[in-house]
């Protein structure tokens, strides 16, 4: 099937403030953002018309540009407004919605403080990110590349430039025949898929990596909270690459993944999709298409 170019496309754009039709949305070729990776995004999925966590996802956005030096000239409300403003536009109830923020090309240089911070959201249909089969189960290789210190890099956001050694672990993966590749820490621990993270199933418990290097993902956070809410122990913690043979069951969760299984890692270990898993996928995929007010009323 051929690609169709995410810049030749039809529909609108929200652009610092308004709508403007999709093929107009451009920016300059010295803009700080490209050169310099300034800039944080989000990636939300809209079911059945609502936006999933949308105020949880723009709060992060918010946070993300924060810790990246820059305020996004839009108030939450604003930015929640403009999201739906968007797929309403686009006809859409059910799709995949990206904000971004960047700083602009009124400087280039590692300092650019006088820079203008935009802001764009573009939305689209998005299949299941692994397929209809998903409870066949996914392969992961294992990458060369780790997940930065903490020190090194604004681990805690959802920044642009973190997603490079991502994009570089999974071109690697797929050119092996994975469909998706496992990170580890900068210290040797297991962390996270190139943008999911990362659960196991060992004794009818829930084991995943504690998120102090990578991002804690509101799906991370939505599926152990459903897992909580089943009696299921949820176990966070740093799990060492010779624990992997260990667990019976393993899965990825994010907002373009949900909730995905994992049949091998590596060459060597398989796991078998089984009954935690998919009772967690149900229950996540069922909690999607409730309202925001059920869902709300879920959490409380």
């Amino acid at each position: 099937m051929a690609l169709v170019p995410f810049d030749d496309r039809d529909g609108f754009i929200w652009w610092d403030g308004k709508l403007i039709p999709w093929r107009e949305a451009k920016l300059h070729v010295l803009s700080h953002g490209l050169h310099y990776a300034s800039a944080v995004f989000e990636g939300e999925r809209a079911y059945a018309g609502n936006i999933f966590k949308l105020r949880q996802h723009t709060e992060r956005l918010i946070a993300s540009g924060r810790l990246l030096g820059f305020e996004i000239p839009f108030s939450a409300a604003q930015i929640d407004a403009a999201c739906i403003e968007t797929m309403a536009a686009n006809n859409l109830t059910d799709a995949y919605v990206r904000p971004l923020a960047w700083r602009g090309s009124e400087q280039l240089g590692v300092s650019a403080q006088q820079t203008k911070i935009h802001l764009m959201i573009a939305c689209w249909t998005w299949p299941d990110y692994f397929g209809q089969d998903r409870m066949k189960g996914i392969r992961l290789n294992i990458s060369d590349w780790r997940r930065p210190h903490p020190l090194s890099a604004p681990t805690a956001s959802k920044a642009a430039g973190l997603y490079m050694i991502g994009t570089l672990s999974k071109h690697k993966a797929e050119a092996e025949g994975y469909e998706e590749s496992l990170m580890y820490t900068w210290d040797g621990y297991v962390a996270e898929g190139t943008s999911a993270n990362i659960f196991f199933v060992q004794d009818n418990k829930l084991h995943t990596p504690a998120t102090d290097c990578f991002l804690n993902g509101i799906t991370r956070q939505t599926v152990i909270a459903l897992a909580k809410a089943r009696g299921i122990e949820v176990i966070e913690r740093n799990i060492r690459p010779e624990e992997l043979g260990s667990f019976s069951e393993c899965f990825l969760t994010g907002t373009a993944a949900e909730v995905t299984p994992v049949r091998q890692i590596g060459a060597a270990l398989h796991y078998t999709p089984g009954t935690l898993t998919e009772t967690l996928l149900n229950d996540y995929t069922a909690l999607v298409r409730m309202s925001p007010e059920e869902v709300e009323k879920r959490a409380a």
